[in-house]
């Protein structure tokens, strides 16, 4: 029954990757395609290591699989925030070298990427 769980828990992570990999490629902005490759990368690897943890069974493997979901939980989102703040700031930037006021509504949005 153990692996059944653990084989349904490494199907939905795979599920979770490959939403990521496919909103990656499919959004058009920065933005969008970060929020999708940190979120439902994350999903992706926490069901993953849910099912390495019931897989292997021991004490030792789910303290290391905690450990690493916490990590990435706690680092993925604050990544991502910092990326996004860095490009936006690059973006404000590079319209100010052009003359134009970032904050106004007249100022043409260009994509990033």
């Amino acid at each position: 029954m153990i692996t059944v769980i653990a084989s349904v828990c490494l199907l939905i992570g795979g599920l979770f990757a490959l939403v990521a990999g496919v909103g990656v490629y499919r959004f058009s902005d920065f933005y969008s395609r970060i929020h999708a490759a940190t979120k439902a990368s994350t999903f992706g690897l926490g069901f993953s290591a849910l099912a390495v943890a019931l897989a292997l069974g021991t004490f030792s493997a789910w303290l290391k699989m905690l450990a690493t979901v916490l990590f990435i939980f706690a680092t993925l989102p604050i990544a991502a925030h910092l990326l996004s703040r860095s490009v936006l700031s690059r973006q404000k930037g590079k319209e100010k070298e052009l003359g134009e006021d970032p904050e106004s509504q007249d100022s043409v949005k260009r994509p990033l990427l």
